[in-house]
Formats: C-alpha cells, sequence, structure tokens
C-alpha cells in the first residue's frame, strides 16, 4: 500500500481570522466596519482561494532578464510571472495602495488599508515589495511637496485602474552598501536645464517600476548623506526609450525570487530633485516609515500564513496513531507560534493606527513620540519572530516541509529577507537608540503602558502587565546610564534594549485586547498573552558586555 499524505488547504483568509476579526472589531466604528469589513471578506475568499492555487501553479516562474531584441537592440525588459501580473492587476482594483490616500474613513484609512495588505501578500509571492515602495514613493513626494512631482506621478502610484497604475523602485543600494548609504557613489550632473545620474546601483528590487527614487551627490556637494539628494526618475523616455538605464543581471537570491532585483547603471538618466539638491538621507525618511510598516505587515501576515497551514496540516496528518492536532506537543508548539504571531500583530497595527492619525494630523504629541520609536522596532522584532515561525512550520511538516513543490519552504526563504530590507535588526536598533536623542519617546511610552493597563481586571492580566512595565522600567534605567556611562556598552546592547521594549508593548498590547475579548466571552487572547509573557520579555537582564565581545572572538 503506497503512503500519500493530504496536503494543507487555506480556507476563508478573513473569516478564518479570529485575531484580525476581533482587533477590527474593537478598532472601527459600526459606519466604518459596515464600509470596511466587505471589502476585506472579498480579499480574504480571493487571498485563500484561487489566488493561493495560482501561487501554487505558478511556483516555478520567476522573472527573466532579455537583453537583446532579435535585431541585435539592446532592451532590457524584464519578464515577470503571472501570478506577479495577475497581483498588479488585483492591488490596483482593490486599493492596496490607493485606500491609504483616498482617506474615505481618515485615519483608519490606513488601517484598512493595511488589513488589505494583511490578507493579500501571503498568496502574492512578494508583490508586496514594489507596492510598499509605491506607497512610500507616494508618501513621499506628497510630504516634501513637489508639486510637479505630485501631479506627474501620484495619480499613477495610487490609480484603482490597473491600465494607468504605477509601481515605483527605490534604488538606493550601491556596492559600497547598503544601510551606510552616506558612501554612496552616484553622481548627479546638471547638463543643459537637466539633472543626469551616472552610476551604479547593486541591488535596485522592483526594476519594473515605471518609476524609482534614488539617491545620488550633485557634483560638488560633501562628502556624507548631507550631501546626497534625492531624486526621482522614470525607467523611459517620452518616446519609449530606455532612460539611460542598463540592467546587467537579475539577482540569484536565497528567496523573494518572483521579485526582479537587478543590478544597473545609470549613464545620464535624467531625473528631477525631489526636495533640494542635499539632505538626500533625510528626506527618504517619510519612505522608510511607510516600507518599515509594510516589512511589519507582511512579516505578520506571513505569520499567519505558516500558522494556518500547520493547523490545517495537523487535522490531516496521522502519526503513531493519532492526528497530530491531537499531541500534546504539537498543540503546545502552535500555541507558541500563535502567542508570538499575536504579540506581533497588535504591536504593527498600533503602528498602523499612529500612521494614519499622524497623517490626518489627528495624532497627539505622546501619539507622534511613539510613532517615532515603535516604527524601527516594530520591523526588527516582527522580522526575526517572522522567520522563527516559519522554521517551525517548516518542522511542522516533518520532510514535506523541505521539499519544495510542496510549497511549504518558500515561507522560510521568503521570511528571512524581512530582518534584512529596510534596515537589518541591528541597524534598526541603533535608529531606536537615535530615536531616543530627537524627542521624549521613552515618556510616551510609559504613559502608553500605563493606559494601556488601566482597564485590566483579570489577575492573571494584571500581573503581566506589570511583568512588561517592570521590562520597560529596567529597560529605562539601562539606556539612561549607559548614555552617560557606557557608550560602547549602549551599542552593545543596542538590540536587546529595542527588543525589551518592543516585547514589553506586545505584552502591554496583548494584555489590552485579552482584558476586552473577556468580555466578548472569548479567553484565547489571555492565552496568548500568557503564553507569550513566558518566552520571555526583559532580553537585557544579566548579559555582560565584556563576555559577549569575549565570545564573539571565536
Amino acid at each position: 500500500m503506497s503512503f500519500v499524505q493530504s496536503p494543507p488547504t487555506l480556507g476563508d483568509s478573513f473569516a478564518d481570522d479570529r485575531v484580525l476579526r476581533g482587533y477590527l472589531a474593537r478598532a472601527l466604528p459600526t459606519d466604518a466596519a459596515h464600509d470596511i469589513l466587505p471589502t476585506l471578506a472579498a480579499m480574504g475568499a480571493l487571498a485563500g482561494d484561487s489566488l493561493y492555487r495560482m501561487q501554487l501553479e505558478d511556483r516555478l516562474n520567476e522573472p527573466t532578464l532579455v537583453q537583446w531584441d532579435a535585431w541585435g537592440n539592446r532592451v532590457d525588459r524584464i519578464e515577470v510571472s503571472p501570478l506577479w501580473k495577475e497581483a498588479a492587476r488585483i492591488a490596483a482594483e482593490h486599493g492596496v495602495v490607493g485606500t491609504a490616500y483616498e482617506r474615505k474613513h481618515g485615519a483608519l484609512s490606513r488601517v484598512h488599508q493595511f488589513a488589505l495588505v494583511y490578507l493579500f501578500a501571503p498568496s502574492t509571492d512578494v508583490y508586496s515589495c514594489p507596492l510598499a515602495m509605491t506607497d512610500g514613493a507616494a508618501r513621499t513626494l506628497l510630504v516634501h511637496g513637489n508639486q510637479p512631482l505630485i501631479d506627474r506621478a501620484v495619480a499613477h502610484l495610487i490609480s484603482r485602474d490597473p491600465a494607468t497604475a504605477w509601481t515605483s523602485g527605490q534604488w538606493m543600494t550601491e556596492r559600497t552598501g547598503g544601510s551606510d548609504v552616506g558612501i554612496s557613489e552616484t553622481v548627479a550632473r546638471k547638463v543643459g536645464d537637466e539633472w543626469q545620474l551616472f552610476g551604479d546601483k547593486w541591488f535596485t528590487s522592483a526594476t519594473t517600476s515605471q518609476m524609482a527614487l534614488t539617491l545620488a551627490r550633485p557634483e560638488g556637494n560633501p562628502a556624507g548623506g548631507r550631501g546626497l539628494a534625492l531624486f526621482y526618475l522614470e525607467r523611459d523616455r517620452e518616446d519609449g526609450r530606455s532612460n539611460g538605464i542598463t540592467v546587467h543581471r537579475l539577482k540569484d537570491k536565497l528567496g523573494t525570487r518572483k521579485v526582479p532585483t537587478a543590478e544597473l547603471s545609470l549613464h545620464g538618466t535624467v531625473a528631477v530633485p525631489v526636495a533640494g539638491l542635499d539632505g538626500g538621507v533625510r528626506a527618504i525618511t517619510p519612505m522608510l516609515n511607510a516600507t518599515r510598516t509594510w516589512n511589519a505587515v507582511c512579516a505578520v501576515s506571513g505569520m499567519r500564513r505558516a500558522i494556518a497551514l500547520s493547523r490545517d496540516y495537523g487535522q490531516r496528518r496521522v502519526a503513531f496513531g493519532a492526528k497530530l492536532a491531537d499531541k500534546p506537543l504539537h498543540v503546545d508548539t502552535l500555541a507558541g507560534m500563535q502567542a508570538e504571531f499575536e504579540g506581533a500583530f497588535l504591536l504593527t497595527f498600533r503602528v498602523v493606527g499612529l500612521l494614519g492619525r499622524e497623517e490626518c494630523k489627528e495624532a497627539s504629541a505622546d501619539e507622534l513620540e511613539l510613532l517615532r520609536l515603535l516604527t524601527p522596532i516594530a520591523k526588527l522584532q516582527t522580522g526575526k519572530q517572522a522567520v522563527a515561525v516559519a522554521s517551525e512550520a517548516l518542522e511542522v511538516f516533518g520532510g514535506a516541509g523541505y521539499v519544495e513543490n510542496t510549497g511549504v519552504p518558500v515561507l522560510l526563504r521568503d521570511a528571512q529577507v524581512l530582518p534584512i530590507w529596510e534596515g537589518t535588526t541591528n541597524v534598526l536598533s541603533l535608529d531606536t537608540l537615535r530615536a531616543l536623542g530627537h524627542g521624549d519617546g521613552l515618556a510616551a511610552l510609559d504613559r502608553e503602558l500605563a493606559r494601556l493597563a488601566q482597564p485590566l481586571r483579570d489577575a492573571a492580566l494584571v500581573a503581566a502587565a506589570e511583568v512588561a512595565r517592570q521590562a520597560f522600567d529596567a529597560a529605562r534605567g539601562w539606556v539612561l546610564r549607559a548614555f552617560s556611562d557606557d557608550r560602547p556598552g549602549m551599542e552593545a546592547g543596542a538590540r536587546r534594549f529595542a527588543m525589551t521594549l518592543g516585547r514589553a508593548t506586545s505584552l502591554a498590547l496583548l494584555c489590552e485586547h485579552a482584558e476586552w475579548s473577556l468580555a466578548q466571552g472569548d479567553a484565547r487572547p489571555r492565552a496568548a498573552a500568557l503564553r507569550f509573557l513566558r518566552h520571555g520579555v526583559d532580553l537585557l537582564r544579566d548579559v555582560d558586555a565584556a563576555d559577549s565581545a569575549l565570545l564573539a572572538e571565536g
């Protein structure tokens, strides 16, 4: 008798998502919910059914670079997979970017948009990449108020018409590195009445996009980030010819293999300054805030997908005389994954809500401080959680989780980019420290934790919130001592500091949501909060920087 396993399936990704639906029940007023929930139901049905099946069928299709046509002309045309073409249409028609800018529900438009992203992204093989940069580009152009560029591009970037919708690239990384953009080598020269760019971009994602934002140094400007300027460019000239862009090759990557990531050169590429001729690194801040939020949302959506497939498989796989779902150790493993996911979800959507309020000029001073502090924290924490959950999911499937045509290994390969894109964990940990030097984020977070604890009545949740408070107090004390006494030690502990703030905030948010859920008759969020607590919150405790230095030597 042959041994045949049943593959996992997905249902309606919205109807089956207790966490998303519970959050929205708290976050949305009745009139907004009446309008928003049907759009999410439509996306959830699509993402869990036809789009997911197309994703599995599209597994072996990857982008290809056609450098020459039949007559010897250099064309550098990139063909993307059928799934990506379908994802482009769906994204435009469902307003996966445009919803945020239509502002139909004011500050809640960001919650609406990112709920769509959360449902859409896992079934589209990282089509979220160009969409994130498109959102970031639209936000950047609007924040800087460059009206000619707004008139030229923004309507395309937020369009619901697939025939007119654009995506945007973000071309920052050069051979000199990605995080330290201040040493970029691309030069901007004034030629007649136009600026032209000359240089090499070593890592350009979504190279098929109609436009891109990039950094270049105007001739004569000083070295470093302040000497760079932010430029807008389009891939093609008005007559359809390439805008001085040569694509050398597509990157052969561990994951995100559907994303057409290229090495390219700019040879007299016509470009337009977005916000003056210096301060380019500071000028990309609006873009990074948007793309880092996308990164966090896609991390939690990937975690949710991994858990959903694992849970369904547990109902199908029989081993040692019983279904996996009936095995206590399997149940315990899923519970740990679920708790991390729920903490990540609530932290991320707190940032989403703050972003919406900031854009609509409704945010208080404390909320602006929280947004500045929690954006890098949410990105770095969820990126690491997504990799851990994806790894556990592969293990749930045993050998099948290591076989490519099951569609399971891609969960881990694509998750691994999340701690890297838009700033590595270490870079963002240092950003968190820098954010403390530009305001009073710790005081704002202190008040946030007090607000979250105020409605708690369940004794276990009260105790858990107190652990979150104690971890925050320890982290605040640590950083204040480090700022005054031990700058090298402060940098060495920056990751643990940021993670402690993130986990403390996640736990407090879990407790708040759990208390509300108990009143609705649902004890599962309470179980998630208490399990998250047992995974640990204070990551700074009993760590010695000198010992770390010794261990790093090998």
